[in-house]
């Protein structure tokens, strides 16, 4: 199976890439999906996630094709 993960703003500075893809075999969630990808890092306080465009938790399971996307909180002003 295989995702695509993109990384948006200051995360893709921080990770020093703006997409990845990631192959696996079992059922991941997206906390995994992190921790597959940035295993010297840390997942950093308040980012958000998305699958396939939709805000999701982190216990969120993937799937074969999905999107997920990492970014942080926007703020407006």
């Amino acid at each position: 199976m295989s995702i695509k993960v993109r990384y948006f703003a200051s995360l893709k500075e921080s990770v020093g890439r703006s997409e990845d893809e990631l192959e696996f075999v079992a059922v991941i969630s997206v906390v995994d999906v992190w921790r597959q990808l940035n295993q010297a890092d840390d997942l950093p306080e308040n980012i958000l996630a998305a699958v396939n465009m939709e805000y999701v938790g982190f216990d969120c399971l993937v799937n074969d094709g999905d999107e997920v996307a990492f970014f942080p909180p926007v703020t407006g002003g």
